[in-house]
């Protein structure tokens, strides 16, 4: 029996190395090539396919790379890919992924475990060297694995064309947070399934803190925008509501000082940091102390600023654009 067609889905934009490993991890599953196809949507001026692997590489004839104008979304980017794409299984990388080489088979395999599964992903792993905060991220991107979960980040997913197809694509008015509001509207239509039988690593990791700082502010301005066209679970409030209370809090500490208030001043900061005591206990309970609790605390204080920062942006940018400003 001829094995199942598979298109690798990659948008791309800048740094070419990280680009090649995540192809040549693709090239190097344990899977037949020739029932493989890679298409790398890249936003650099000019790319060709033996910029990011050699023309002798087995495999090469299957990488495809077509270019787009430089400023269009991710989400734009893999709907572009899947117009050209010709498999009937559709896998969706980031470009600075490195798969284990059971990935695809595995993806298979749990797919198939349950009629009412629609999209599954491999769990993260780092190296033993790593930075704290690569570890800390990994930590916190395996917080539920082996079981159903209501969210995958867009870096590795697996679905079928026709699941791809029901839901419409990926939200190409989203700058950020495409990912939540795809998997949300799959999880729609059946299970999402986390595994831990497959792994990837994420070259592109955040390593450093003001890598972190600067990522999540730009993450967070498509937070309230993300919500658009979608029913809102309670379970996202959370997410939605703490950099707001951050801000709103933070902004009154700062006001009270300006005026001398020091009660007030005490009184708003321990607001702000209600939140990052309470994320920070569940993320150390859940690692059984791997990472210190100064770690945690000092990530989601960043998190949490930055994400403010980044939704209230996004807020400004909405309402200028919506008075023509």
């Amino acid at each position: 029996m001829s094995a199942k067609k598979v298109s690798f889905i990659i948008p791309h934009k800048g740094r070419l190395e990280m680009l090649s490993q995540t192809v040549l991890s693709i090239l190097n599953l344990d899977y037949h090539l020739s029932a493989i196809e890679v298409i790398v949507v890249s936003q650099n001026e000019r790319l060709d396919a033996s910029e990011i692997i050699d023309k002798n590489t087995n495999g090469f004839e299957q990488v495809q790379v077509f270019l787009r104008k430089e400023g269009g979304t991710i989400s734009a980017s893999r709907n572009f890919g899947v117009t050209r794409a010709s498999g009937e299984y559709l896998a969706f990388l980031d470009a600075d992924i490195d798969l284990s080489s059971n990935w695809l088979n595995i993806m298979f395999e749990k797919l198939a475990e349950k009629p009412d599964r629609k999209l599954v992903s491999a769990y993260q792993i780092c190296h033993q060297d790593a930075p704290e905060l690569e570890k800390l991220r990994t930590e916190l991107s395996n917080f539920d694995v082996d079981q159903a979960v209501s969210f995958l980040p867009g870096r590795n997913l697996f679905l079928t064309r026709d699941t791809f197809d029901k839901v419409n694509g990926f939200p190409e008015h989203l700058i950020t947070c495409e990912d939540y509001y795809f998997t949300d509207k799959v999880n729609e239509l059946g299970e999402l399934f986390y595994t831990t039988d497959a792994s990837y690593v994420h070259l592109g990791e955040d390593k450093e803190w003001g890598q972190l700082f600067d990522k999540e502010i730009w993450r967070g301005q498509s937070n309230l925008k993300s919500l658009k066209g979608r029913s809102i679970p309670v379970r996202e409030y959370p997410s939605l509501l703490v950099p707001l209370w951050v801000f709103l809090f933070g902004l009154g500490a700062i006001i009270a000082l300006f005026f001398g208030n020091i009660p007030a001043v005490v009184s708003n900061l321990v607001a702000v940091l209600l939140p990052v005591f309470a994320y920070s206990y569940r993320l150390f309970s859940k690692t059984e102390a791997r990472l210190s609790f100064y770690l945690i605390s000092k990530f989601y204080s960043i998190y949490f600023v930055a994400r403010a920062i980044g939704t209230v942006m996004g807020v400004v940018k909405a309402f200028n654009v919506r008075n023509g400003a």
